[in-house]
């Protein structure tokens, strides 16, 4: 007897600038779902990217909630409550692009939300679905010092939040799901440069079980970066997550051993939109709950708030 594929879920894209549109092309390729259509406060911009993906554009939220399972969204992070509390009221399954919200009041409202709906509330924390991270995963022991780097060049787009919220995030959630240990203490400095908000930013995090976390932010770099280190009691791992390779550092006696990780290469969005598509459609927990995406800003934010008091202090 054969078992029958789960339904395709039906998802659309609400917010298509530079991030929305590649979740469009991704969710139009997708094995497991269905892009129902694409909706963008400019209708001009919903033509544009639904005609590259041979999509049907929607006028509406109540459109897109009337052909749709489940909604990515896209747009800025100051309407991403007000989008997602729509879309969670009417009973749609969510994927919100981190962070969650702009403030821990509002994240606590979506997760609040999802939880009394019995929805699926992902946050688009990207990291969790590349391949490197699974890698590092699987030959974690006990962290005990965490290094990460995430450098760009200016993105033109986020200039409503700082590199923080935009880009260390990322790099927040991740260590808090490798170390699952509160945070005792933290010291940060950022400066602004091309905008009014920090555009480079360090943090250093002190953990209860003794792991200590560096982490280092720009925006303003001349190139691309994503690496993370993490250093274990007879090993380190050193990972790249642009070029998804890595390799493990060994002690043996009084030398160093190195071995190359062997990583099975795939985008990290498809993964994550995969992952996304099967919550929908099967109800399983998303790899990056509501929950997990507000504990990744209520950290960032504080990062922030340290970095604006210093900042206040110094001027």
């Amino acid at each position: 007897m054969t078992t029958s594929p789960p339904p395709l879920a039906r998802l659309a894209v609400v917010g298509v600038g530079s991030i929305g549109q590649n979740h469009a092309r991704v969710v139009a390729e997708l094995e497991n779902a269905e892009l129902s259509g694409i909706y963008d406060a400019d209708p001009d911009r919903a033509r544009e990217i639904a005609n590259a993906f041979g999509a049907r554009t929607f006028s509406s939220l109540d459109e897109v909630m009337a052909a749709s399972d489940g909604v990515s969204v896209a747009v800025p992070t100051a309407y991403h409550r007000e989008v997602g509390e729509t879309l969670l009221r009417a009973g749609k399954h969510v994927l919100v692009e981190k962070p969650i919200a702009n403030s821990l009041e509002e994240a606590r409202a979506l997760v609040d939300l999802a939880n009394e709906k019995r929805l699926t509330l992902q946050v688009g924390h990207i990291e969790r679905f590349n391949p490197v991270l699974q890698e590092l995963e699987a030959h974690l022991d006990h962290p005990r010092f965490i290094e990460a780097h995430r450098l760009s060049p200016f993105p033109k787009r986020s200039l409503d939040i700082g590199v923080v919220l935009d880009l260390m995030i990322h790099d927040l959630e991740i260590i808090l799901h490798l170390v699952r240990s509160k945070v005792a203490s933290i010291d940060a400095v950022g400066v602004p440069v091309l905008t009014k908000r920090e555009d480079i930013a360090n943090a250093r995090l002190r953990f209860e079980n003794g792991c200590v976390a560096n982490i280092t932010a720009s925006r303003i770099s001349p190139e691309k970066l994503r690496k993370i280190r993490v250093f274990q009691e007879n090993a380190y791992l050193s990972l790249d997550y642009q070029e998804q390779t890595g390799h493990i550092f060994r002690r043996e006696g009084l030398e160093i051993s190195r071995e190359e990780v062997a990583v099975e290469k795939d985008e990290p969005l498809k993964r994550e939109l995969r992952s996304f598509a099967e919550s929908v459609a099967t109800g399983t927990q998303p790899k990056v709950s509501g929950h997990q995406g507000m504990a990744a800003l209520e950290l960032a934010l504080e990062v922030t708030r340290l970095i604006e008091a210093q900042t206040a202090t110094a001027s």
